[in-house]
């Protein structure tokens, strides 16, 4: 049984090459591209494993969907993925309940090995 992973990411490019690159890897995605849609999607979904959130996105922010995914699910892996670097952005990633925090340009090679830590 492969792990569901909800993708959040305006970038067009970049979410196709996430989830082609994350199906290739054995991994069921879901790509949406805003934070209102992702939020809306996690919702009406059941079972995902894993949220890879964009922090800044159109309609609602990668923090503000976490918040709302935080109020009733403690357990599914939040990871964001952000141009943001600063040590703020970091600290307030991690204080809402993210279990990684990566800042763009990343290695797709390390997405996927953090991926395969923390649903381990």
């Amino acid at each position: 049984m492969s792990n569901k992973i909800l993708i959040v990411e305006d970038d067009p490019n970049l979410g196709q090459i996430l989830t082609e690159y994350l199906s290739m890897k054995g991994y069921e995605t879901t790509l949406c591209k805003d934070g209102l849609e992702g939020l809306e999607t996690y919702r009406k979904a059941t079972g995902f494993d894993m949220c890879i959130l964009d922090l800044m996105m159109p309609k609602m922010d990668g923090f503000s969907v976490a918040k709302e995914i935080r109020k009733n699910d403690e357990k599914t892996p939040i990871v964001f993925l952000t141009a943001k670097s600063m040590k703020e952005d970091v600290i307030e990633g991690l204080k809402i309940g993210a279990d990684d925090y990566l800042t763009k340009p990343f290695s797709m090679e390390e997405l996927l090995l953090r991926i395969k830590v923390i649903l381990k």
